[in-house]
């Protein structure tokens, strides 16, 4: 009889040569447990998804409602389900007055997707600039707007029309102009390895847009839900889009995505064609019930409001001579190393001693840490130690 490993190895489409394998068969909190029993510190969070940890009980109880009542129904956008409308209602209240209608779907590269097509439909416009060593999804679409030829050189040819800006400059800005549909850009840019805009970079980028009559999309997929220390991360510097991506960490552990903006932008959808976007299962109410409940919690629990402090800390505890530099924005941080080869050896010495950390996508010398944003205090200085330990031990077989 084959092995659950030789089943995932020969049944499921595989992403690289070489899967972590781990076979993990329950979760709890910021914990993963294997089939041995053994536990493991997750310190990705499923790459920035389970803001609340694993098998938090209320949005366990919320999901087991929602599932006692009814799942898909009808396209969306048809029927009035009260999960989606529910959630909406409450998302828009911690959002700018601007951003007040929401458009369903089930992950990040589909908001990115029907974010794109709204800022043409709207402006009537084709140009789209977005930033180089950003990532926004593997679709199509998202595949032409990211900013690494690496990742796309094989899929070609993509979207017309589409053209990459260095991030942080703002002379690449004044290439924005009136053919622009829409600038899509990382608030915090997350697979470069956490990179932050300069100081009055996102500010200059919303005046262009402004004058150029161009959709300035905020791309908060990872960054959204708490994980930069607030809600959103352009809370932070003050600047609102109009158009704004989410996903991951809002589900709550469910398949969810969503771009919002204005109910006048949004408007545009409902002709020329009628249809202008659709989705089968986009908003599915046992997701947005999920949603729903994760956001309750967040805002109930204050949970966010200790995101700066548990990110300094790991600052604080992560002191070895092999780091050459640790870049955050709340609890996404990268701890920068010498080598992609050092950090794969770090992410395995890590799993053996019961802690999951990562890579980035553009900065693979780069140690992920985004951990659950209920993380405590103890459990930060333990997970510093094994990381440290790990270091140790990388640096030692490099020598």
């Amino acid at each position: 009889m084959f092995s659950q490993r030789q089943l995932f190895l020969n049944f499921l489409a595989q992403t690289s040569e070489f899967p972590l394998l781990l076979e993990i068969e329950k979760a709890n909190g910021i914990y993963l447990y294997d089939k041995s029993g053994k536990s493991y510190m997750d310190l990705i969070s499923g790459i920035s998804v389970s803001n609340l940890g694993h098998n938090n009980k209320r949005v366990i109880n919320a999901i087991k409602t929602q599932v006692d009542k009814y799942m898909h129904l009808m396209v969306y956008g048809e029927y009035v389900q009260s999960p989606q409308v529910q959630y909406a209602a409450k998302l828009t209240s911690v959002l700018p007055d601007n951003l007040n209608n929401i458009y369903f779907v089930n992950s990040g590269s589909e908001a990115i997707e029907g974010a794109m097509k709204l800022a043409k439909r709207y402006t009537g416009k084709s140009k789209i600039f977005s930033f180089k060593n950003a990532y926004h999804g593997s679709t199509h679409g998202a595949l032409s707007i990211m900013g690494d030829e690496k990742m796309k050189q094989s899929f070609r040819p993509l979207l017309p029309e589409v053209y990459h800006l260095n991030f942080n400059s703002f002379d690449d800005i004044e290439l924005i102009d009136d053919k622009t549909a829409c600038v899509i850009i990382e608030p915090v840019q997350a697979e470069a390895g956490i990179i932050e805009p300069r100081r009055g970079f996102l500010n200059a980028l919303r005046e262009k847009c402004n004058q150029t009559q161009t959709l300035l999309i905020f791309d908060e997929v990872q960054t959204g839900l708490g994980r930069t220390g607030k809600m959103f991360a352009f809370e932070k510097y003050g600047v609102i889009p109009d158009v704004l991506v989410l996903a991951k960490g809002m589900g709550g552990g469910m398949p969810l995505g969503a771009f919002v903006s204005s109910k006048d932008i949004m408007s545009v959808f409902k002709s020329n064609p009628i249809l202008g976007h659709i989705t089968t299962f986009g908003g599915h109410p046992v997701s947005c019930a999920a949603a729903l409940e994760t956001l309750n919690v967040l805002l109930d629990e204050k949970i966010i409001e200790d995101v700066e402090r548990k990110s300094e800390l790991f600052c604080n505890y992560l002191s070895h001579s092999g780091i050459k530099e640790i870049r955050r924005s709340g609890l996404m941080i990268a701890v920068q190393l010498d080598s992609f080869e050092t950090v794969q050896k770090i992410v395995h010495e890590c799993i053996k001693m019961g802690v999951i950390v990562d890579w980035f996508l553009f900065s693979d010398a780069s140690l992920r840490i985004a951990p659950p944003l209920i993380i405590s205090d103890d459990e930060i200085f333990k997970a510093c130690n094994i990381i440290s330990k790990a270091i140790d031990i990388a640096l030692n077989q490099n020598v």
